[in-house]
């Protein structure tokens, strides 16, 4: 069976802003590399590129990125960079150029100086037999800044209670542990991204991030 994927976003609309391409089946997982005339980097904070391997947020240019935000003449600044469009996505890139979406960017759990990608903690609390969906979002904290806390959507008919799943995340590094859990439905767009500001307003009463 053939398989593609291919990456765009609003801002940078046009055929294979990034693209895996059907004989690349090995690389299943990435989003592929820039399509034809597409550039894409994956930078640091200071806007310099990382090292393969390394995660940072992708940039791409090309001739299908965004003139502007219309009348937000601000936001338009922060995403264009010399031509670049700021994506808000955080990826990595291996040594053969394909590109891995890692997470977004304001959606990253900063928790005692340590950065905590909500899919890590996402992607290890699926694998307990009682979790239909989990998500993950930063929860303020006077002493770390903010910790990880999780919410869970069981499966039918299923029972799980909150040292239960503090006792399963024990296995996972300390910082990225969960120390607040909540049990619920798990909003989901028409796309199937998990609507972490929805989340944030239910359990934490802001609908932002805390960075």
């Amino acid at each position: 069976m053939d398989y593609n994927t291919t990456y765009g976003l609003s801002e940078a609309s046009g055929p294979n802003c990034m693209h895996l391409g059907i004989e690349n089946t090995h690389k299943v997982g990435s989003i592929g590399r820039p399509g034809f005339k597409w550039e894409a980097r994956i930078v640091g904070d200071d806007d310099r590129n990382v090292l393969d391997g390394d995660i940072g947020e992708l940039i791409v240019r090309g001739n299908g990125v965004m003139r502007e935000y219309y009348n937000n003449p601000e936001a338009t600044a922060d995403a264009l960079k010399d031509g670049w469009l700021h994506t808000g996505d955080m990826a990595k890139k291996d040594e053969d150029g394909f590109i891995y979406l890692v997470d977004r960017k304001k959606d990253i759990i900063i928790t005692g100086g340590e950065n905590v990608f909500p899919v890590e903690v996402e992607l290890f609390v699926y694998g307990h037999p009682c979790v239909k969906d989990a998500a993950a979002i930063g929860y303020p904290d006077e002493r770390l800044g903010e910790i990880v806390a999780v919410v869970i959507e069981l499966v039918t008919g299923k029972r799980l209670t909150e040292e239960e799943v503090l006792d399963y995340c024990a296995q996972i590094p300390r910082y990225k542990r969960p120390r607040k859990v909540f049990f619920g439905e798990i909003p989901r767009s028409p796309t199937g991204k998990i609507e972490k500001t929805k989340l944030r307003k239910r359990y934490i009463g802001r609908s932002e991030a805390l960075i």
